[in-house]
């Protein structure tokens, strides 16, 4: 492991004293704090103020059991949470994930994440996240709708345009948010369209919001490939997962000159060599809600293989857009071994530490989620800026603003790297440009 700088020990041991058993929220700050060595140096006031102490601990942490009935009238229990983890800039804002996956340590790893993702935005937005360890696949738009109601009727108290704003995540899509925007409508007798967004167009939502982080990833590569003189025209790329993120990331790839081989999902891959066929993907993936196998079934020339690593497909870029930790040290290794030269992660933390440390040593150019996948809270915080001014802006306008917003978060990033003496280092550069914007907002409000 990098060696953290001596002032910064004290606080990642007491992250594992107080988080015992999160290991992803531990491998999530202790990636922050490694690159802040330089930026405590400089500032000595940062480490002085304790304000990166403070940062690693949630503002608010909420905790609430859902009660739920399914089809059978059977009583069925989950689990919610909301980690609230930073309002130094704006309110808390963050996804909502339902998965069997979930539990305290993979929704504080999000939060953290998020404080440091909003930041670079340059948008007023704090950082927070939520979800819960229920599984919608499988359950019934009854059940889906029972659970949703329930999981709102607690969560409400907490929300607000000016002081906690959701969205969704894995699992939450348009349907789980109507469900839940609808809960709270209700309760709170209030037509309050900036507390949750993702919403549907003809509700409050925004032009872009489902493509969002998928594009955002695109443009993000897009000026990385610029900052060399290179495009897309001709590059292969494999595109991890087959979920909304991947999909659209898929779709601005074709659109920009590249040629997608290669795409997953949790039962093995597919590999497609003349490039996926997008308007199939979709009806497999988004209407018929099947697997990728059964796109290989249906597209003449495509191979499907079970289980396996999508990595092992020769590629230019690898963009990981399915889950956390699912790039590996031997991932990365056939990544080097066939040619990879950019890995950007279009999901949270896909990439796990041995294999980040593999891919750069090897002097593959790799890019974080918290910068890459940005495009999305970004454009949730421009639905948030639509709502506030009851006004619907064009897709035209609203893709303009995000492809601006992910050159901007691209060009900070390279330029902190610059001023903190690691050039081109965009883990470094992310995380002191997200980590300086919000001490900065921290240190001026006092001891918060």
């Amino acid at each position: 492991m990098p060696l953290l700088d001596d002032r910064l020990i004290p606080v990642f041991d007491e992250v594992i004293t107080r988080n015992p058993g999160e290991t992803e929220f531990h491998q999530a700050v202790r990636e922050v704090l490694e690159s802040l060595g330089p930026v405590v140096a400089k500032h000595p006031q940062y480490a002085d103020a304790e304000v990166i102490r403070r940062l690693c601990e949630p503002e608010r942490q909420i905790i609430f059991r859902v009660p739920w009935t399914d089809d059978a009238g059977r009583v069925q229990l989950n689990r919610g949470f909301r980690v609230e983890f930073s309002s130094a800039l704006g309110p808390y804002k963050g996804g909502l994930r339902f998965h069997p996956s979930v539990y305290l340590g993979i929704v504080k790893f999000l939060g953290f994440e998020q404080i440091f993702k909003n930041s670079l935005t340059g948008l007023p937005i704090g950082g927070a996240k939520g979800g819960s360890d229920f599984d919608p696949k499988g359950r019934s738009d009854a059940e889906v709708m029972r659970f949703c109601q329930s999981f709102m009727t607690e969560l409400y108290r907490h929300l607000g345009e000016h002081t906690d704003v959701p969205a969704g995540d894995i699992g939450v899509g348009g349907r789980e948010l109507g469900y839940l925007f609808g809960q709270y409508k209700r309760i709170t007798n209030r037509y309050e369209s900036g507390v949750l967004t993702g919403k549907g167009l003809s509700w409050g939502g925004s032009q872009v919001r489902t493509e969002a982080t998928g594009y955002g990833t695109v443009f993000f590569v897009q000026e990385m490939l610029a900052a060399t003189g290179e495009s897309f025209d001709g590059l292969r790329v494999v595109v991890s997962g087959s979920g909304n993120v991947a999909i659209h990331a898929i779709e601005k790839l074709h659109e920009l000159g590249a040629r997608v081989v290669a795409c997953s999902d949790s039962g093995g891959y597919v590999v497609d060599d003349a490039g996926i066929d997008l308007d199939l993907l979709k009806e497999i993936k988004n209407e018929q809600r099947g697997r990728v196998s059964d796109y290989a079934e249906r597209r003449a020339g495509a191979r499907y293989v079970a289980g396996g690593s999508v990595w092992q497909v020769p590629c230019d870029i690898a963009l990981p857009c399915a889950t956390q930790n699912e790039l590996n040290g031997t991932d990365a290794k056939a990544l080097v071994e066939n040619g990879c030269r950019i890995v950007a992660e279009g999901a949270n933390m896909p990439t796990m530490p041995e294999a980040i440390r593999f891919l750069r040593d090897a002097g593959v150019r790799f890019a974080p989620g918290k910068a890459v996948n940005a495009g999305g809270v970004a454009t949730s915080a421009l639905e948030m800026q639509q709502n506030a001014s009851r006004d619907s802006w064009t897709f035209e306008h609203t893709q303009e603003r995000l492809a601006d917003i992910m050159r901007s978060i691209h060009d900070r990033t390279l330029e902190t790297a610059d001023e903190y003496g690691v050039p081109g280092d965009y883990v470094a550069g992310a995380n002191i440009a997200g980590f300086t914007r919000v001490a900065d907002a921290t240190l001026a409000l006092g001891l918060i």
